[in-house]
Protein backbone atom coordinates (compact mmCIF):
# COMPACT_ATOMS: atom_id res chain seq x y z
CA UNK A 1 0.00 0.00 0.00
CA UNK A 2 1.33 3.43 -0.89
CA UNK A 3 0.15 6.91 -0.09
CA UNK A 4 -0.72 7.70 -3.73
CA UNK A 5 -3.22 4.83 -3.84
CA UNK A 6 -4.90 6.15 -0.69
CA UNK A 7 -4.97 9.68 -2.11
CA UNK A 8 -6.58 8.33 -5.29
CA UNK A 9 -9.18 6.42 -3.27
CA UNK A 10 -10.05 9.62 -1.39
CA UNK A 11 -10.26 11.61 -4.63
CA UNK A 12 -12.79 9.11 -6.02
CA UNK A 13 -14.84 9.24 -2.83
CA UNK A 14 -14.79 13.04 -2.67
CA UNK A 15 -15.67 13.59 -6.34
CA UNK A 16 -18.03 10.64 -6.72
CA UNK A 17 -16.54 9.19 -9.90
CA UNK A 18 -13.31 7.93 -11.46
CA UNK A 19 -13.60 10.50 -14.26
CA UNK A 20 -13.79 13.48 -11.93
CA UNK A 21 -11.04 12.00 -9.71
CA UNK A 22 -8.72 11.77 -12.73
CA UNK A 23 -9.37 15.44 -13.52
CA UNK A 24 -8.78 16.44 -9.90
CA UNK A 25 -5.46 14.57 -9.74
CA UNK A 26 -4.45 15.55 -13.29
CA UNK A 27 -3.90 11.96 -14.42
CA UNK A 28 -5.68 9.71 -16.90
CA UNK A 29 -8.75 7.72 -15.95
CA UNK A 30 -6.85 4.49 -16.64
CA UNK A 31 -4.25 5.54 -14.07
CA UNK A 32 -6.96 6.13 -11.47
CA UNK A 33 -8.50 2.75 -12.28
CA UNK A 34 -5.12 1.00 -11.99
CA UNK A 35 -4.35 2.62 -8.62
CA UNK A 36 -7.75 1.64 -7.23
CA UNK A 37 -7.35 -1.92 -8.51
CA UNK A 38 -3.92 -2.18 -6.87
CA UNK A 39 -5.29 -0.97 -3.55
CA UNK A 40 -8.21 -3.41 -3.65
CA UNK A 41 -5.87 -6.29 -4.52
CA UNK A 42 -3.56 -5.43 -1.62
CA UNK A 43 -6.49 -5.39 0.81
CA UNK A 44 -8.24 -8.33 -0.80
CA UNK A 45 -11.53 -6.41 -0.69
CA UNK A 46 -13.75 -4.39 -3.03
CA UNK A 47 -13.82 -0.77 -1.84
CA UNK A 48 -16.16 0.93 -4.32
CA UNK A 49 -19.25 -0.02 -6.26
CA UNK A 50 -18.84 1.26 -9.85
CA UNK A 51 -22.01 2.42 -11.60
CA UNK A 52 -22.71 4.58 -14.62
CA UNK A 53 -24.00 7.30 -12.33
CA UNK A 54 -20.82 7.24 -10.22
CA UNK A 55 -19.31 5.29 -7.33
CA UNK A 56 -20.48 4.36 -3.84
CA UNK A 57 -18.59 2.94 -0.90
CA UNK A 58 -18.81 -0.73 0.02
CA UNK A 59 -18.87 -1.61 3.76
CA UNK A 60 -15.11 -2.27 3.55
CA UNK A 61 -14.57 1.02 1.76
CA UNK A 62 -16.47 2.83 4.49
CA UNK A 63 -14.18 1.28 7.13
CA UNK A 64 -11.06 2.22 5.17
CA UNK A 65 -12.18 5.80 4.59
CA UNK A 66 -11.45 7.00 8.13
CA UNK A 67 -7.99 5.42 8.18
CA UNK A 68 -7.18 6.76 4.72
CA UNK A 69 -7.95 10.33 5.81
CA UNK A 70 -5.82 9.94 8.93
CA UNK A 71 -2.86 8.41 7.08
CA UNK A 72 -2.87 10.95 4.27
CA UNK A 73 -3.21 13.75 6.85
CA UNK A 74 -0.16 12.49 8.75
CA UNK A 75 1.74 12.28 5.47
CA UNK A 76 0.91 15.92 4.69
CA UNK A 77 2.13 16.94 8.14
CA UNK A 78 5.35 14.96 7.70
CA UNK A 79 6.03 16.57 4.31
CA UNK A 80 5.43 20.01 5.79
CA UNK A 81 7.67 19.33 8.79
CA UNK A 82 10.56 18.03 6.67
CA UNK A 83 10.32 20.48 3.76
CA UNK A 84 13.17 22.95 3.41
CA UNK A 85 12.32 26.65 3.21
CA UNK A 86 13.20 28.42 -0.03
CA UNK A 87 16.89 29.17 -0.39
CA UNK A 88 18.07 26.42 1.98
CA UNK A 89 19.75 23.23 0.85
CA UNK A 90 20.16 21.14 4.02
CA UNK A 91 18.84 20.63 7.53
CA UNK A 92 20.33 19.75 10.90
CA UNK A 93 17.94 18.40 13.55
CA UNK A 94 19.50 18.97 16.97
CA UNK A 95 18.34 17.40 20.24
CA UNK A 96 19.56 19.00 23.46
CA UNK A 97 19.15 18.08 27.11
CA UNK A 98 17.27 20.93 28.76
CA UNK A 99 20.10 21.30 31.31
CA UNK A 100 22.74 21.70 28.58
CA UNK A 101 21.12 24.44 26.54
CA UNK A 102 22.84 27.08 28.68
CA UNK A 103 26.42 26.93 27.46
CA UNK A 104 27.28 24.20 24.94
CA UNK A 105 23.76 23.87 23.49
CA UNK A 106 23.48 27.56 22.67
CA UNK A 107 27.09 27.63 21.46
CA UNK A 108 26.41 24.78 19.01
CA UNK A 109 23.17 26.37 17.81
CA UNK A 110 24.55 29.89 17.45
CA UNK A 111 27.55 28.71 15.45
CA UNK A 112 25.32 26.78 13.04
CA UNK A 113 23.02 29.75 12.50
CA UNK A 114 25.91 32.22 12.08
CA UNK A 115 28.19 30.15 9.84
CA UNK A 116 25.69 28.22 7.71
CA UNK A 117 22.93 30.46 6.33
CA UNK A 118 22.14 27.74 3.78
CA UNK A 119 21.09 25.31 6.52
CA UNK A 120 17.77 24.94 8.32
CA UNK A 121 18.13 24.08 12.02
CA UNK A 122 15.45 22.33 14.06
CA UNK A 123 15.96 22.11 17.85
CA UNK A 124 14.22 19.72 20.26
CA UNK A 125 14.65 19.54 24.05
CA UNK A 126 14.32 16.31 25.97
CA UNK A 127 15.62 14.05 28.71
CA UNK A 128 18.59 11.80 27.99
CA UNK A 129 16.19 8.90 27.46
CA UNK A 130 14.13 10.90 24.97
CA UNK A 131 17.24 12.04 23.12
CA UNK A 132 18.68 8.54 22.79
CA UNK A 133 15.39 7.21 21.44
CA UNK A 134 15.03 10.09 18.98
CA UNK A 135 18.56 9.55 17.67
CA UNK A 136 18.02 5.79 17.30
CA UNK A 137 14.77 6.36 15.42
CA UNK A 138 16.22 9.05 13.13
CA UNK A 139 14.06 11.86 14.50
CA UNK A 140 17.20 13.91 15.26
CA UNK A 141 20.67 13.93 13.68
CA UNK A 142 22.81 14.94 16.65
CA UNK A 143 22.22 15.20 20.40
CA UNK A 144 23.90 16.97 23.29
CA UNK A 145 23.45 14.78 26.35
CA UNK A 146 24.88 13.49 29.61
CA UNK A 147 24.53 9.98 28.23
CA UNK A 148 27.73 8.34 26.99
CA UNK A 149 26.25 5.45 25.06
CA UNK A 150 26.31 5.34 21.27
CA UNK A 151 25.08 2.69 18.84
CA UNK A 152 26.88 1.09 15.92
CA UNK A 153 26.02 3.87 13.47
CA UNK A 154 26.70 6.69 15.96
CA UNK A 155 29.85 8.46 17.11
CA UNK A 156 30.29 9.87 20.62
CA UNK A 157 32.33 13.08 21.02
CA UNK A 158 33.17 13.78 24.69
CA UNK A 159 33.11 17.49 25.55
CA UNK A 160 34.82 19.18 28.52
CA UNK A 161 32.94 18.21 31.69
CA UNK A 162 30.36 20.54 33.11
CA UNK A 163 31.28 22.21 36.41
CA UNK A 164 28.66 22.24 39.18
CA UNK A 165 29.44 25.08 41.58
CA UNK A 166 27.80 26.15 44.83
CA UNK A 167 26.14 29.58 44.55
CA UNK A 168 24.15 31.71 46.98
CA UNK A 169 22.37 35.05 47.08
CA UNK A 170 24.59 35.90 50.10
CA UNK A 171 28.40 35.80 49.89
CA UNK A 172 28.77 34.80 53.56
CA UNK A 173 26.48 31.76 53.38
CA UNK A 174 27.87 28.72 55.26
CA UNK A 175 28.40 25.84 52.87
CA UNK A 176 27.12 23.06 55.14
CA UNK A 177 24.47 24.68 57.34
CA UNK A 178 22.29 26.82 55.10
CA UNK A 179 18.61 26.36 56.11
CA UNK A 180 17.65 27.67 52.66
CA UNK A 181 19.80 25.17 50.76
CA UNK A 182 18.18 23.97 47.52
CA UNK A 183 19.15 20.48 46.37
CA UNK A 184 19.33 20.03 42.58
CA UNK A 185 19.26 16.45 41.34
CA UNK A 186 22.05 16.35 38.75
CA UNK A 187 22.01 12.56 38.41
CA UNK A 188 23.18 9.44 40.21
CA UNK A 189 26.92 10.14 40.08
CA UNK A 190 26.41 13.68 41.37
CA UNK A 191 24.22 12.41 44.22
CA UNK A 192 26.99 10.01 45.23
CA UNK A 193 29.63 12.74 45.22
CA UNK A 194 27.31 15.15 47.01
CA UNK A 195 26.50 12.62 49.74
CA UNK A 196 30.21 11.94 50.32
CA UNK A 197 31.04 15.65 50.60
CA UNK A 198 28.04 16.53 52.77
CA UNK A 199 27.49 13.30 54.70
CA UNK A 200 26.61 15.20 57.89
CA UNK A 201 23.97 17.36 56.23
CA UNK A 202 20.32 16.72 56.91
CA UNK A 203 17.53 16.22 54.40
CA UNK A 204 16.95 19.27 52.20
CA UNK A 205 13.59 20.98 52.49
CA UNK A 206 13.53 22.07 48.83
CA UNK A 207 14.72 20.07 45.84
CA UNK A 208 14.44 20.40 42.06
CA UNK A 209 15.32 18.31 39.05
CA UNK A 210 15.86 21.49 37.01
CA UNK A 211 18.82 23.86 37.44
CA UNK A 212 16.83 26.69 35.87
CA UNK A 213 13.94 26.33 38.32
CA UNK A 214 16.36 26.09 41.23
CA UNK A 215 18.06 29.31 40.08
CA UNK A 216 14.70 31.09 39.87
CA UNK A 217 13.84 29.88 43.37
CA UNK A 218 17.15 31.23 44.66
CA UNK A 219 16.56 34.60 43.03
CA UNK A 220 12.99 34.80 44.37
CA UNK A 221 13.44 33.44 47.88
CA UNK A 222 17.17 33.37 48.58
CA UNK A 223 19.25 30.34 49.41
CA UNK A 224 22.10 28.35 47.91
CA UNK A 225 22.35 25.59 45.31
CA UNK A 226 24.75 23.73 43.07
CA UNK A 227 24.28 25.01 39.51
CA UNK A 228 26.10 24.63 36.20
CA UNK A 229 28.69 27.37 35.84
CA UNK A 230 27.50 28.30 32.34
CA UNK A 231 23.96 28.88 33.63
CA UNK A 232 24.92 30.87 36.71
CA UNK A 233 27.80 33.02 35.42
CA UNK A 234 25.65 35.86 33.95
CA UNK A 235 23.93 36.27 37.33
CA UNK A 236 27.31 36.32 39.09
CA UNK A 237 28.48 39.02 36.69
CA UNK A 238 25.36 41.07 37.55
CA UNK A 239 25.99 40.69 41.29
CA UNK A 240 22.73 38.78 41.88
CA UNK A 241 24.39 35.60 43.19
CA UNK A 242 27.83 34.70 44.50
CA UNK A 243 30.22 31.78 44.22
CA UNK A 244 30.95 30.09 47.54
CA UNK A 245 34.63 29.48 46.80
CA UNK A 246 35.40 27.16 49.71
CA UNK A 247 32.77 24.63 48.63
CA UNK A 248 33.80 21.57 46.61
CA UNK A 249 33.20 21.71 42.86
CA UNK A 250 31.63 18.70 41.16
CA UNK A 251 31.74 17.75 37.48
CA UNK A 252 29.39 16.00 35.11
CA UNK A 253 30.31 14.47 31.76
CA UNK A 254 28.60 15.66 28.60
CA UNK A 255 28.74 14.38 25.03
CA UNK A 256 27.75 15.14 21.48
CA UNK A 257 26.44 11.99 19.79
CA UNK A 258 25.85 12.09 16.05
CA UNK A 259 24.24 9.82 13.49
CA UNK A 260 27.12 8.96 11.16
CA UNK A 261 24.91 8.80 8.07
CA UNK A 262 23.63 12.31 8.72
CA UNK A 263 27.07 13.79 9.40
CA UNK A 264 29.06 12.15 6.59
CA UNK A 265 28.62 15.22 4.37
CA UNK A 266 28.94 17.74 7.19
CA UNK A 267 32.37 19.21 6.61
CA UNK A 268 31.64 21.75 9.32
CA UNK A 269 30.88 19.26 12.07
CA UNK A 270 34.33 18.12 13.21
CA UNK A 271 35.76 21.68 13.37
CA UNK A 272 32.77 22.72 15.48
CA UNK A 273 33.30 19.76 17.81
CA UNK A 274 36.96 20.72 18.13
CA UNK A 275 35.98 24.29 18.98
CA UNK A 276 33.56 23.13 21.68
CA UNK A 277 36.23 20.83 23.11
CA UNK A 278 38.71 23.72 23.33
CA UNK A 279 36.36 25.88 25.36
CA UNK A 280 37.16 25.94 29.05
CA UNK A 281 34.45 24.04 30.94
CA UNK A 282 31.18 25.38 29.60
Amino acid sequence: MNITSLQTFLAIVDTGSLVRASAKMNVTQSTVTARLKTLEEELGQVLLNRQKSGTTLTPTGTKLLRYARVMTGIWRQAKHATALPAGLDSICTFGCDRELWHGPGRAFFNRLISDHPEMAVSVHQGSFRDLGTWLDEGMVDVILTYDSGGRGNQTVYPLPPEELVLYSNRPDTPIDADPLYIFVNHGAEYRRQHDEAYHNAGVERISFDSSWWALQCMLDRGGSAYLPRALAQPYVDDGKIYVLDIAPVFTRKKNLIVNDMASKNWGWFQPLVNELCQKVRL
